[in-house]
């Protein structure tokens, strides 16, 4: 069978290129290019019908073997031999397949028990090569024999993934590395795998019409990720990238790249002692909270996907380790991903709208994100996403884990019109990794109250202009002041341990009193005068003050004083906003005095303090008019009416 996608170039340096994407010996590193791929195998038919069949071939027995397995009642009595097999078969079929079983070990609720203990096999229990390949690359890319390079040199392999084999060594200057070596002939049958699937996916794409996302597009964004995890000098440089970014995060660690012992294909970093982070019983046993290390990964990823935008696409539990001295350790930057700040912003702003309910607004950020053209027709799409999303708020991973809210949300996807942007793929890959690992240490550890004080956060205290908007959106509907959500806020923010109040202050006044906070200003000082306007009220009770005066007027009736103080008044949400920052970390009122002195001069805030002098003034003048002079209005044009 022939996938050849449409004509491309078929340049003599495209088909020179393409048969090995990253030539040995070249340290220059050779991006993925699916027109040269093309151009390549398109001359060579038969090798591609060879592949289909060593892929075809024990997929169909596989299948063939659950379906008779289940036709003679023998499933559960042959379910450790056909997860034997399933492993076997997807290391024979390479690196690509041994990258999908991966991502299937940690999914419980995908898999049973016992396929998940078989597939994790693969993180690093993988065939070995021979040794004698190893350090004949080795010397190949540093310049001389392992013998030369390195004091110490392990006699075999620790450990055996995917891409390359790791051996454990000392460099002559006393530190302990792992040295990578990456396997023979892994350029070539990546990209032909590549290749197959390529064409798999534009077919699929032309001749089902239900699928409306671009395929092609997601597979060559794995591919570029995968042919970059192919040059280890690239992984290197993610890695000092990685930790510049986030190895100052509390009890994260970033092993260090020995650049002198790195090139295309041998990769030398720190040794790393630890326990996979999926095996919460051995971490139990060094002291150390297993629950506590899921949650700094949690939290990481956070940053990840949403600050800084360089994600780990592939954090299965044999590239985190749990450290004996309570550090959460990173392993294997390979495959790394980017996402830009306008889809870094939407995904927040999504999450915000999520947690509240808010699914107008979350149809609006799909648009925005580019899920759906901007003519769509969104009304039917709101309730559907409501649908999708209502049982998740508060669930537990066991009650209703994000496997589960992605697979609702294909539901929808396939339903209408949606594009799925070819980023989201590896952001779903890591998100649901990651939520994998957090099954198997708690089940019900719970994602969104993990993630909520970081949002809330970031909403607090980023100036982006973008999350300023969203925050004014969140706080303000229809010209009236939320203060419950602005608590809720306040109440989430001091649960993430790097939350600055004085920050968020010094913020919020600066923005308040800026030309883009006049709106708001405005809005606060209407809602001071309700307030104060209420509490003068029910200070006063029911005394009258027309009752002052020598006219006789009716006095406020005792039933109007419940509408009054019914609801909460911005005096007692300041009180309980005041009560909630008395509880944060690191809160100091004598810190906050000298944002106070900045403003107390500026003209905005004579002209706020001018607005809500006026506003209790008119009421005042308002209700003496009302008591005085219309108090008996009322009953005389009813007298008139009845006369008439």
């Amino acid at each position: 069978m022939n996938t050849a996608l449409p004509p491309a170039s078929e340049s003599p340096q495209d088909i020179a290129i393409a048969a090995e994407a990253l030539p040995n010996g070249n340290d220059e590193f050779q991006p993925y290019d699916p027109e040269a791929i093309a151009a390549y195998y398109r001359q060579r038919p038969l090798l591609v019908i060879s592949r289909w069949v060593q892929i075809l071939w024990p997929v169909f027995w596989l299948l063939f073997n659950r379906w008779w397995d289940n036709l003679t009642g023998q499933g559960k009595k042959n379910q450790h031999r056909r997860a034997i097999a399933l492993r076997d078969t997807l290391t024979r079929l390479g690196p690509a397949y041994i990258k999908v079983g991966q991502a299937l070990s940690t999914r419980p609720d995908l898999l049973p028990a016992v396929y998940l203990e078989e597939l994790t096999k693969l993180q690093d229990q993988l065939p070995a090569f021979p040794n004698e390949v190893a350090f004949r690359f080795i010397e190949e890319e540093l310049g001389a024999p392992p013998q030369e390079l390195f004091a110490d040199l392990s006699d075999q392999p620790i450990a055996a993934a995917s891409l390359g084999q790791v051996y454990r060594g000392r460099l002559k200057s006393g530190e302990i590395v792992a040295v990578k070596v990456q396997r023979p002939g892994l350029a070539e049958s990546i990209t032909l795998d590549i290749y197959i699937l390529r064409g798999v996916a534009y077919w699929a794409q032309r001749l089902i019409k239900e699928i409306r996302s671009d395929l092609v597009a997601i597979l060559d964004e794995f591919a570029s990720r995968l042919f970059e995890e192919m040059d280890y000098t690239q992984e290197g440089r993610n890695a000092e990238r990685f930790a510049r970014l986030y190895g100052h995060l509390p009890d994260v660690y970033i092993p260090k790249i020995y650049w002198d012992y790195t090139r295309r294909r041998v990769l030398t970093m720190e040794w790393v002692t630890g326990v996979k982070l999926n095996q919460p019983q051995q971490i139990q046993a060094q002291g150390i909270d297993p629950r506590y290390m899921v949650y700094v990964g949690v939290q990481c990823s956070l940053r990840q996907l949403l600050e800084h935008g360089f994600f780990h696409a592939d954090p299965h539990p044999g590239n985190l380790l749990a450290m004996p001295n309570g550090k959460l350790a990173y392993l294997d930057f390979g495959m790394m991903s980017e996402i830009e700040p306008a889809q870094r912003y939407g995904l927040l702003n999504a999450i915000v709208h999520i947690v509240n309910r808010e699914y107008e607004s979350l149809a609006y950020d799909y648009v925005r994100l580019g899920f759906l053209a901007e003519d769509t027709n969104l009304e039917p799409i709101i309730p559907a996403l409501a649908l999708v999303f209502e049982d998740a708020l508060g669930a537990s991973v066991a009650e209703l884990n994000i496997q589960r809210i992605f697979d609702r949300l294909s539901e929808v996807m396939y339903e209408y019109p949606f594009q799925v942007p070819a980023y989201y793929a590896l952001i779903v890959r890591s998100l649901l990794t990651m939520e994998g690992i957090a099954m198997g240490v708690d089940p019900n550890f719970k994602v969104l109250s993990a993630a909520y004080p970081y949002i809330a956060k970031r909403l607090l205290t980023d100036s982006a202009p973008e999350l300023r908007t969203s925050l004014a959106n969140l706080l303000l509907k229809d010209g009236q002041f939320r203060w419950t959500r602005l608590e809720n806020l306040l109440r989430n923010a001091r649960e993430s341990r790097d939350y600055d109040f004085n920050v968020v202050f010094e913020q919020a006044l600066d923005f308040l009193f800026s030309e883009r906070g006049e709106f708001y200003r405005d809005r606060l000082a209407d809602e001071i005068v309700k307030s104060l306007d209420t509490w003068a009220r029910v200070t006063v009770g029911q005394f009258n003050v027309a009752q002052m005066l020598p006219l006789v007027t009716r006095p406020i009736p005792t039933s109007s004083a419940p509408s009054i103080i019914s609801e909460p008044n911005a005096l007692e949400h300041l009180r309980r906003i005041f009560s909630i920052l008395q509880d944060t970390p690191g809160f100091d009122v004598m810190k906050i005095i000298p944002a106070i002195l900045k403003i107390i001069l500026r003209p905005e805030l004579q002209q706020m303090g001018q607005r809500i002098v006026n506003g209790l003034l008119q009421r005042a003048i308002a209700r003496f008019v009302r008591e005085v002079f219309l108090a008996d209005t009322k009953p005389q044009l009813q007298s008139t009416g009845a006369t008439n």
